[in-house]
């Protein structure tokens, strides 16, 4: 029924009425954009012929019409069809009339955007390649070579690197870089930009010498040798930049500065280079008169800015060669030559400066202290200025914010006159996001002009009224944007707990305002933020007149699904108790425990009057948690310490129910952090309580652990936990043979208990350095059989000493020499526990004493990838001078040494065994670190290929670090990736598509599951790097998991992660 219909509209699309032919083809074009249509292959050559017909229509909608009817016709019919459809209108450019050339051009661009198929490109290629060239090198007219250029560089753009006939279209093309026609010469570069990223890499070579050969002939025109500079600079970027009608010095400026900034972004080791050669040149073409290249100027030197954060990021600026430093000293040139350009008439150039200050105090906060006086006047010129756009003055108001937020209040002192006339009249500006960016600046200004509560530098009192007014208008609009309520509440909150002490009159009229606020739910969340501010005030302010209204608002909240409003509501409801506790009455504590209690097991509440009964039996709940950590599991410890002070608590019913806490359930026993949290929060009462309840609970757990029983396993786990963070705390030398005890507890048969002993020994070893420090040492060097577990306990000291100045002193002073000695002559042993517990305390000191330690990494190999990888996130500049000479051999250490690989014969079958595999799973863990801390230093290119390819496809272990680290390299290092996607494709593609063998057991099935899930956050991260979608091989294996149900869903999951 279908079909009849389609013939009967393509019979009135030939007939002589132009309205008819309309209608039908608007017809036709409805028919084909739904999904059900279906042409049969009899009807196929006469649809197509017909839309090609209309195509030359005497009516231009009705040609406009035939053109959109190709996008969904595409779709609709056989390969062979488009094919024959291209060719029919590619002889239409090439020979057919005049008239028709434009829309036989626009049709074809049509057909390529819209193939979606590899097979059908492939063809169109084939078929459509060839007549374009030749179009182009036997074209009648430059309008026809300009055309078949245009449109062959889109069919190499989508589908290059399908082609088989790359150095054939590349000679053809280069040659065209002679023509004597400025836009010929121009789509020609176009397209062998296009054609670039396809080439191989002799390829591209011969094509970038052909070029530079052309560039030494002196005899050639001035503007032939231009195109030869912008051809080099395009196939630099594999893109062209050049939309202008004319060529002009000022491209090979703009393509210059693009070439820079790909360098920047792909190569982060040059940085240092970059700062001595190049950073100078970039400010000193700040001065460009072109406002397009000047922009991509502006845009370089803030990618230069932008990677030198990535790379330094809790980094010193001390090292004389660290990008930091070499910025540093480049400030004031920077200040200088930004100031001329915030003189301009040009808005865009003002908001490009703007933009480059920002960036500049983000990377190198407290940089300007000494430029800021002379920036006052661009500022104020950006804000007054009646010729100002909204961008402008949002870019000034952002980069005034940042400024004040990262520099001593005094610096702004001088200045704070001029400021605030245009601070303040901003925050009257129509736009509401102008508004909103004022309303944040004079939360700034508002610190600025009394940073000190006591005293202050500054009269800041004829500031209060007008600051006050302004924001007051604010706060009171309700007919206005979202955003601009929640700044008026937060800057609101902040000049009261700052000056309110001279807003008293003000205050009944201010207060409940805020107060009305947390009834709206849309600024519910900022308004209680808003009285956490308040509360907090050592200004003390008086909230007699709402302070009923916030606790009986708050304590609803308590109820709230929202989570972010709940723990907004508790950090307020802590702040009001603590000042204003006298003033709330006892029915509303009785209220505020009565929801905390309910809370318990989400969130920690404060200590109040009734806790004992209504809290303390969630509190024992939450203990067992696996999940409390942090600063939960401090106010848990907290809160047990308050508890055993209060008069109507016994220590001796709290200390039980702890210990019962810690017992096995129906269900098996804790989780090992929530037996950690149990044991922390033992010490801290044992603490609270007094010497003398500790020490009994001491000879209690001493006890436990003498008793030999076979059934008193969990106890005597939890007793040795205990004794550890008691002993943390507090010297236990007073308890005679306390060590030896413990120590016995090593011939345990069951392993958590032999943990829990080595973490109790080293703890204890830090209440005493210097009573049980050497009773370690010696019992490593005499007890060859407990050495991995004694070994365990030295960490713990290393650990706990290397975190202050006091214990890095103290363990450096009296026992590092012996400790090195101990650690070096095991760094060789033949078990691999014990080696890498010494390469763990090495990393920890060379945190204290790196002189002695990192030279010693070179001459120990073997364990220097875990040395190196547990010393760098702490100190990354005490390898950083040693890179260059450890990379090499670090990555040598990833790759898979057949050396180390060795056959085991069982009798019936034989058994692979890879010695190296922990090596480089370690190697690989150390780049994923140095990631982090020295990225300056690495070469991601280098490193990607061979190194991290060889990874991908290694061994399940040596896998899922190399899926962190491409993601991270995706990150950031964008560039170096893209570059080399299509190699990675493979590995990554083999692990997903992986099924374990039919017999596999439960924990192979696991492992693999895992594995899948890690290359696909992986691929997840390749994704999001811009222009992943032109490497083919990709795409289809984007296209393949899309493909498949199981795997489309596992990608859904980790995207949602």
């Amino acid at each position: 029924m279908a079909n009849l219909n389609i013939t009967s509209i393509l019979e009135k699309m030939t007939g002589k009425d132009k309205d008819y032919r309309y209608m039908a083809t608007s017809d036709l074009l409805s028919e084909l954009n739904k999904e059900a249509f279906k042409a049969d292959q009899d009807l196929e050559p006469k649809l197509t012929s017909t839309v090609l017909q209309q195509l030359e229509d005497a009516s231009g909608d009705v040609s406009g019409l035939a053109v959109k009817c190709l996008a969904p016709l595409v779709k609709k019919v056989g390969e062979e069809r488009v094919v024959e459809m291209t060719n029919k209108l590619c002889d239409k450019l090439l020979n057919g009339k005049d008239q028709h050339r434009d829309t036989a051009s626009i049709a074809l661009k049509t057909i390529i955007a819209e193939v979606t198929t590899t097979s059908l490109a492939e063809k169109i290629l084939i078929s459509l390649a060839p007549q374009l060239i030749n179009g182009v090198n036997m074209g009648k007219n430059a309008e026809i070579k300009c055309e078949c250029l245009d449109i062959l560089g889109d069919l190499l753009h989508r589908f290059g690197n399908l082609s088989k006939n790359h150095e054939y279209m590349l000679t053809a093309l280069l040659s065209q870089l002679g023509s004597n026609q400025a836009t010929v010469r121009k789509k020609s570069i176009s397209c062998i930009a296009s054609l670039a990223p396809s080439l191989s890499d002799d390829l591209l070579a011969k094509a970038t010498l052909q070029v530079v050969q052309l560039l030494k002939k002196r005899s050639a025109k001035s503007d032939i040798t231009r195109t030869n500079i912008q051809m080099i600079g395009s196939l630099s970027e594999s893109a062209n930049e050049y939309t202008d009608d004319e060529d002009a010095s000022w491209k090979v400026r703009r393509a210059s500065a693009k070439c820079l900034s790909a360098i920047i972004v792909s190569r982060p080791e040059m940085l240092s280079k970059m700062y001595l050669e190049t950073c100078p040149k970039l400010i000193e073409r700040f001065r460009e008169r072109e406002e397009n290249v000047k922009m991509d100027i502006f845009n370089t030197f803030i990618e230069l800015l932008r990677q030198t954060g990535n790379v330094t990021k809790g980094q010193s600026d001390i090292d004389e060669s660290s990008p930091r430093w070499l910025l540093k000293q480049e400030v004031p040139k920077v200040v200088k030559s930004i100031n001329k350009q915030l003189r301009e008439k040009s808005v865009k150039t003002k908001v490009g400066a703007f933009s480059v200050l920002k960036e500049i105090v983000v990377v190198l906060p407290d940089c300007l202290a000494d430029h800021f006086g002379s920036l006052v006047p661009g500022i104020e010129k950006a804000l007054n200025d009646k010729s100002s756009t909204s961008n402008l003055k949002i870019e000034a108001l952002v980069f005034t914010r940042l400024v004040m937020a990262s520099h001593s209040p005094s610096v702004f002192h001088p200045y704070i006159k001029a400021l605030s006339g245009p601070i303040l009249s901003a925050i009257g500006d129509r736009y509401y996001k102008v508004t909103a960016e004022a309303l944040r600046v004079c939360g700034e200004l508002v610190r600025v002009l009394r940073p000190n509560l006591n005293a202050s530098s500054v009269d800041f009192r004829p500031y209060i009224g007008p600051i006050y007014n302004a924001i007051l208008g604010r706060l009171a609009n309700q007919d206005q944007d979202q955003e601009v309520k929640e700044c008026a509440i937060s800057c609101m909150s902040l000049v009261v707990s700052t000056f309110g002490d001279s807003l008293q009159r003000e205050l009944p009229a201010c207060l409940p305002i805020l107060v009305d606020r947390m009834g709206n739910e849309i600024t519910r969340l900022t308004a209680v933020k808003a009285f956490s501010v308040i509360a907090n005030s050592p200004l003390r302010i008086n909230l007699s007149c709402v302070l009923d209204h916030v606790v009986s608002e708050l304590t609803a909240f308590l109820r709230k699904a929202n989570r972010a409003l709940r723990q907004a509501t508790l950090g307020t409801l802590n702040s009001l108790v603590v000042t204003y506790g006298g003033q709330i009455g006892s029915s509303s504590y009785e209220t505020i425990i009565a929801e905390l209690s309910s809370l318990i097991r989400k969130s920690i509440p404060n200590v109040g009057l009734a806790v004992r009964n209504k809290v303390l039996p969630q509190a024992l709940v939450l203990i067992r948690s696996a999940l409390l950590q942090g600063q939960a599991l401090q106010a848990l410890q907290k809160f047990f310490a308050s508890l055993v002070q209060s008069a109507n608590t016994s220590f001796d019913a709290l200390l039980d129910s702890l210990i019962c806490a810690a017992k096995p359930s129906q269900s098996g026993g804790l989780a090992k952090q929530a037996l950690s949290s149990i044991a922390k929060c033992v010490a801290v009462l044992c603490l609270a309580a007094g010497d003398q309840k500790c020490a009994s609970t001491i000879e209690m757990l001493k006890g436990i652990l003498k008793d030999d029983s076979a059934t008193n396993s969990a106890k005597q786990h939890m007793a040795l936990l205990c004794l550890g963070e008691i002993g943390r705390r507090k010297d236990l030398s007073n308890h005679v043979q306390i060590e030896n005890i413990v120590i016995e507890s090593f011939q345990s048969p069951l392993e958590e208990i032999k943990s829990a002993a080595s973490y109790a020994l080293g703890n204890i070893a830090v209440g005493n350095l210097s009573k049980y420090l050497p009773f370690i040492l010696d019992q490593i060097d005499n007890q060859q059989k407990k050495q991995y577990l004694l070994l365990h306990s030295l960490k713990e000291v290393i650990v706990r000493q290397s975190v202050d100045h006091t214990g890095q002193s103290e363990l450096k002073d009296s026992y590092i020499e012996k400790i090195l000695a101990l650690l070096f002559n095991h760094c060789e042993s033949e078990e691999e526990g014990v080696r890498n517990v010494v390469a763990e305390c090495l990393g920890k000191i060379a945190l204290i004493e790196p002189e002695k330690l990192i030279p010693a990494f070179e001459a120990c190999e073997a364990s220097s990838c875990p040395g190196l990888e547990h010393s760098c996130p702490h100190k990354p500049n005490l390898v950083k001078a040693l890179l260059p000479e450890l990379l090499p051999l670090l990555y040598d250490q990833t790759v898979v040494k057949q050396e180390l690989v060795r056959t085991v014969d069982l009798g019936p079958f034989k058994h692979v065994v890879d010695d190296g595999l922990e090596l480089r799973k370690a190697a690989f863990e150390c780049v994923d670190t140095l990631l982090d801390s020295c990225l300056d230093q690495v070469n991601p290119s280098s490193f990607i290929v061979p190194f991290l390819l060889s990874g991908l496809g290694d061994h399940y272990d040596v896998k899922m670090p190399c899926h962190l680290i491409l993601s991270k390299l995706a990150d950031k290092c964008p560039s170096a990736v893209l570059a080399v996607l299509d190699s990675l494709v493979e590995p990554i593609e083999k692990t997903i598509t992986h099924k374990p063998k039919g017999d596999a057991v439960k924990q192979e099935v696991d492992r693999n599951e895992d594995m899948i899930r890690s290359a696909l956050r992986a691929i997840a991260s390749l994704s999001r790097i811009s222009g992943s979608d032109y490497s083919i091989r990709f795409k289809n294996l984007m296209n393949k998991i899309v493909a498949t149900p199981t795997l489309a869903e596992k990608y859904s999951s980790v995207r949602s992660e």
